[in-house]
């Protein structure tokens, strides 16, 4: 159920969206290419399942190799330094380690529609366009995440990219976190992240219909189309 907010970026052109459940499928990943964690069910016990098929390595590599890795609701809390469960919701676990977070789980459960801007960032990184970009999502998680005191103490902070506690990034700019599902099915961020690519514009569904239909009346006669709607 958390996948088909991506699929947006099947209409990009350029872009090639693949599900991947092997280590060996990123095995051959370039600079410019993205991991997404997408969100999840039961965060520790998808961890587990990504470190059972060797995935936390590869990520981790990919991310240590200055690869963009963006973590989405679930996503986000596997890749903080832990998750904290003292009531039973989710479950203990230690997580990728590729941002210095925490995550501690709640009874009670976030569900809200959620309207936020990201904030301006000054380092360039894969997000560097998202900056100042105003963002309309929902919210739906046990848990709340915040920085990790020891290792915020020790200078490793995570800087925020969306305010309210609802979105950060590593000191490299690469790892980021955010807990609003549904980014990319926003036309502001897929027009900030991918407009160069797309000319300008941002395919919708709308759009894609008005072509075809501009399509059919300029090749086909109307009495074609008569016949064709009678079965002749």
């Amino acid at each position: 159920s958390n996948l088909d907010e991506f699929q947006p970026l099947r209409n990009i052109p350029g872009v090639h969206l693949l599900w991947v459940r092997q280590a060996s499928q990123l095995a051959s990943l370039g600079p410019t290419d993205w991991v997404i964690l997408p969100g999840s069910k039961n965060t520790s016990g998808d961890l587990a399942w990504l470190r059972s098929q060797g995935l936390d390595a590869a990520v981790a590599r990919h991310a240590g190799q200055g690869g963009a890795v963006l973590g989405i609701c679930g996503g986000l809390q596997m890749l903080g330094e832990a998750l904290i469960d003292t009531h039973g919701i989710d479950g203990n676990a230690p997580g990728l380690g590729l941002l210095p977070l925490v995550t501690v789980f709640a009874p009670d459960k976030t569900v809200r529609h959620t309207s936020s801007r990201f904030l301006d960032g000054r380092a360039p990184s894969p997000w560097a366009g998202l900056a100042g970009v105003p963002v309309t999502g929902y919210e739906i998680h046990h848990g709340q995440t915040q920085q990790h005191v020891a290792m915020a103490a020790a200078g490793n902070v995570a800087r925020a990219v969306l305010p309210d506690g609802l979105g950060w990034c590593n000191t490299n700019g690469n790892v980021m976190g955010v807990y609003l599902h549904g980014m990319f099915e926003d036309a502001a961020v897929l027009q900030a992240l991918f407009g160069a690519q797309l000319g300008g514009t941002v395919p919708t569904l709308e759009t894609v219909f008005d072509g075809l239909a501009d399509f059919v009346e300029q090749h086909f006669s109307e009495e074609f189309l008569h016949d064709l709607i009678a079965g002749h």
